[in-house]
């Protein structure tokens, strides 16, 4: 079995950091790209940031420039630094990621269970 577990969340100020980590346990053979999703309350889930095996990284557009993906390939942990936080980004935060168990049985998706942010003065 694969288990993504989230940490991190919490309440914050506006304008406040907060760290995220993402770390995939289990039998894991490779990891290819992981991902930070969100979804707020009444919205679509959307993707926040992407870091590839490699350390290429892409963002979403409300998130450039604030948030910064990073990965440690020996502890199989993702993480999300977010700065200068506003109220809109008050979403649960997923991590997904593409990894493989078996390499007969290819690579497939595995998500985490998600962590609350909630940004408020």
């Amino acid at each position: 079995q694969v288990q993504l577990v989230e940490s991190g969340g919490g309440l914050v100020q506006p304008g406040g950091s907060l760290r995220l980590s993402c770390a995939a346990s289990g039998s894991i053979f490779s990891i290819n790209d992981m991902r930070w999703y969100r979804q707020a309350p009444g919205k679509q889930r959307e993707v926040v940031a992407i870091i590839t095996s490699g350390g290429n990284t892409n963002y979403g557009e409300p998130v450039k420039g604030r948030f910064t993906i990073s990965r440690d390939n020996a502890k199989n942990t993702v993480y999300l630094q977010m700065n200068s936080l506003k109220p809109e980004d008050t979403a649960v935060y997923y991590c997904n990621a593409d990894l493989v168990r078996v390499p007969a049985l290819g690579r497939k998706s595995y998500w985490g269970q998600g962590t609350q942010v909630t940004v408020s003065s």
